[in-house]
């Protein structure tokens, strides 16, 4: 039946009826928190990625703790560009793959892990929370994670050793003027079952990092109008510094003063590769230099014994617009050809990160900040869940891309795009 275009039909409305809900349909879309007093637990619970502990640490830390970890040198342009580069991947997933179980662990020269992640060395871990790296050493070692404890660290070798039996550990160093004393640290972490040396090889000096510079951070903090101040937004940390152990170094036999000028009274910046060679007949494990970015030091140092790289700019904390890691980390695997595993830090936030270094020929990544914001949020349980964060992002990005093992990650997995080059105006 044709309707004529100028009849006006009138709508017809649906008729709805309506009734009240009955309890038990209610009670499914009502929910209702237990009360708790435990504010950190509740907050680390609703904590879903590592922004989110960045987010918390950084309402529970004094500033110039936080800045620590979350800045880098100068401008901190070496920093934006690693973050970048991890937001360049594009993931190329394969479909119709039964992923019901993936394969995540690896093995990297004498540790496991259960995903390819190493906990980095981290520097004045008990300014960031009173426990420091004991919180951060028994979260590693209930999720079965590496540690590498610094040179720079606020507990020795030997505690923690002895309060954490089943630590994985690997000593990262840094290489003193005082060769004499060096040696000695290397014989003490040996000692006490530490298995594999991390040498720090990109600290020839300090790199300024503006926000400790105007923070006016010193080690230990300073009791300045400006600390004192900053007593009132942050009691409870005040309280846990001042009625625990003093903060100090563990390893050092002096501090005071700021990072960089501690820094650049006790490093050497002599070294060379002649200390690699002196490091080879000193320490009977695996040596592996952290600090790479260039294709001829790669080739280079594993020629003269290295057992393993880290492509790394520090975190973007030494020279500002250096390489980004992400970027020089297929050529440096390409040059050392298999001999020696490849790691990777700089950047990495996110499960994803992990999966996309390893897709791109990293054997495992090394993070720091990304612990250090969950022990800050919330001490060793505040590590666990940035722990627990990762492995579950690692895992729910293999099965979307098809994986059921890391060994099965290939470029074509993590595709990294160009960076965009600005437009100039006209």
């Amino acid at each position: 039946m044709l309707i004529h275009p100028d009849l006006e039909v009138p709508a017809v409305t649906a008729r709805v009826s309506r009734r009240l809900p009955r309890v038990e349909e209610l009670r499914p879309l009502v929910k209702v928190e237990r009360p708790t007093l435990h504010r950190t637990r509740r907050a680390l619970e609703r904590a879903n990625t590592i922004e989110d502990l960045r987010a918390i640490g950084r309402r529970r830390t004094p500033r110039s703790a936080f800045d620590y970890v979350d800045g880098a040198a100068e401008s901190e342009v070496s920093l934006t560009r690693a973050r970048e580069a991890f937001g360049r991947v594009e993931f190329r997933p394969r479909v119709l793959r039964d992923v019901s179980q993936v394969t995540s662990a690896v093995s990297v020269l004498d540790v496991t892990s259960p995903i390819p992640l190493i906990l980095a060395p981290t520097g004045f871990t008990r300014m960031m929370q009173h426990e420091g790296e004991r919180a951060v050493g028994r979260a590693a070692a209930a999720a079965g994670v590496p540690y590498t404890l610094s040179t720079m660290g606020t507990v020795s070798v030997e505690d923690l050793a002895a309060e954490i039996p089943d630590l994985q550990r690997w000593f990262q160093l840094y290489l003193w003027q005082d060769r004499d004393a060096s040696l000695e640290l290397m014989a003490r972490a040996q000692a006490s079952g530490f298995t594999t040396l991390v040498l720090t090889v990109d600290t020839a000096v300090a790199g300024q990092r503006l926000r400790d510079v105007r923070n006016g951070m010193t080690i230990p903090p300073q009791l300045t109008p400006r600390t004192l101040a900053d007593m009132a937004l942050h009691p409870r940390w005040w309280a846990n510094l001042l009625t625990t152990d003093p903060l100090e170094f563990a390893s050092l036999r002096e501090s005071g003063g700021t990072v960089e000028q501690l820094v650049n009274r006790m490093f050497d910046p002599t070294l060379s590769t002649r200390d690699l060679v002196w490091l080879r007949e000193n320490w009977s494990g695996p040596i592996v230099l952290k600090g790479i970015q260039n294709t001829e030091d790669a080739r280079e140092f594993v020629d003269l014994g290295a057992d393993g790289l880290v492509v790394s700019n520090h975190g973007g904390r030494q020279l500002d617009r250096s390489v980004t890691p992400l970027e020089v980390l297929p050529d440096v695997v390409a040059a050392v050809d298999g001999r020696v595993p490849v790691l990777l830090d700089t950047g990495v936030m996110h499960g994803g990160d992990i999966v996309a270094a390893v897709a791109n020929g990293a054997d495992a990544v090394m993070v720091g900040r990304a612990y250090l914001y969950g022990l800050m949020a919330g001490g060793e349980a505040g590590v666990t869940r940035a722990l627990d964060i990762l492995i579950s992002q690692v895992h729910r990005t293999l099965r979307l891309l098809g994986v059921t093992a890391v060994d099965q990650l290939t470029p074509d997995h993590a595709v990294l795009l160009p960076a965009r080059v600005p437009t100039p105006p006209a």
